[in-house]
């Protein structure tokens, strides 16, 4: 894959992409991340008319340009944001750093409800849809979402006292005993104010926050399921913010041995998750992310569906990197 940018205006940016067949994808897109225009002269411009592999290389394309842009411009254009490698690391490294009882906290539910297949002992933490055909028939997901402790970065004193001009208290116990019911339209203004001034400052000064980054919440259960004809399905759940999820954790029926081990499987998922993305752009993975593994939903069943792809669910898999793998245990633990 590569990539150049052939223009630019007030409103979107046009990119010329070579897939991995050196076949031209003429791309705009919109600093949103929509792709306004596509054109491709060796592909069928409809999908029905394009062959399985050559709608995944159109993917690809599409892929990559939003993740170009981003890289060259610093625009929020990878669509949608669940899918963006960085914030799926930051999830990662999070979820990592969590104690036994924090993951528990956050991902109880998840590790009950899978838990309950082998010991009916255990309470599910939703009932089973009546609608699935089968276990094989389900997953399960939760949203994951980020959250900025200033406080953690190299802007702590100035985030202090952005927050004290604004009336805020950043003090931990005060933000881990908040809701969004207990917030004013009026404290809401404040907060957001403090935000947009401490991000223009970071900005300003070229600094970066990520090491701030922390878990802010998690969406209770979704089921996720097909139906007797072959329709999706998804249940409804809570999620603590208005606004799209930074990852999210979508699991089938499985078990998740001990809860230790279970935080280190989602761990392994999450970099999967990674891997996923790279890969389904057209490029090899970053070094630490070149594992075997279960990922991303949709990713783990394109590489059974195209001859595109090697296996990289499979944890015997051979073919998968150029230069070898970490190996389907291993990864990046923080």
């Amino acid at each position: 894959m590569d990539g150049m940018i052939t223009g630019e205006n007030d409103e979107l940016i046009g990119l010329s992409i070579l897939d991995n067949n050196c076949v031209e994808h003429l791309i705009e897109i919109r600093f949103d991340g929509q792709i306004s225009g596509h054109q491709c002269d060796k592909y069928a411009d409809k999908a029905s008319n394009r062959t399985p592999e050559e709608n995944e290389l159109n993917e690809q394309a599409r892929r990559f340009a939003q993740y170009y842009v981003y890289c060259e411009r610093g625009y929020d254009t990878v669509t949608p944001r669940r899918i963006h490698p960085e914030r799926i690391n930051a999830v990662r490294v999070a979820v990592a750093s969590l104690s036994e009882a924090e993951f528990e906290r956050y991902f109880g539910d998840l590790y009950r409800q899978l838990r309950s297949y082998d010991d009916s002992a255990v309470n599910r933490a939703i009932d089973i849809p009546d609608e699935a055909t089968s276990a094989d028939s389900l997953l399960y997901r939760k949203h994951v979402y980020l959250g900025l402790n200033p406080l953690e970065t190299e802007l702590g004193a100035e985030a202090d006292a952005i927050a004290a001009r604004h009336g805020l208290d950043l003090a931990a116990d005060r933000l881990d005993s908040m809701s969004p019911e207990d917030i004013s339209d009026a404290e809401l203004d404040d907060w957001r104010a403090a935000t947009a001034e401490l991000g223009a400052l970071a900005e300003t000064a070229d600094i970066d926050l990520s090491e701030g980054l922390q878990l802010a919440g998690v969406s209770s259960l979704r089921a996720v399921y097909l139906d007797d004809s072959g329709e999706e399905h998804v249940t409804d759940a809570d999620d603590p913010f208005d606004r799209q999820p930074d990852a999210w954790i979508e699991l089938p029926v499985m078990d998740p041995g001990s809860l230790p081990e279970f935080q280190a499987y989602i761990n392994h998922n999450l970099a999967c998750q990674v891997r996923d993305f790279f890969v389904r752009m057209g490029l090899e993975p970053p070094e630490p992310f070149r594992i075997l593994g279960y990922g991303d939903f949709e990713a783990a069943e394109q590489y059974t569906r195209l001859d595109l792809y090697p296996n990289y669910v499979d944890p015997h898999e051979e073919t998968a990197f150029a230069d070898g793998y970490t190996g389907s245990n291993a990864g990046p633990t923080q």
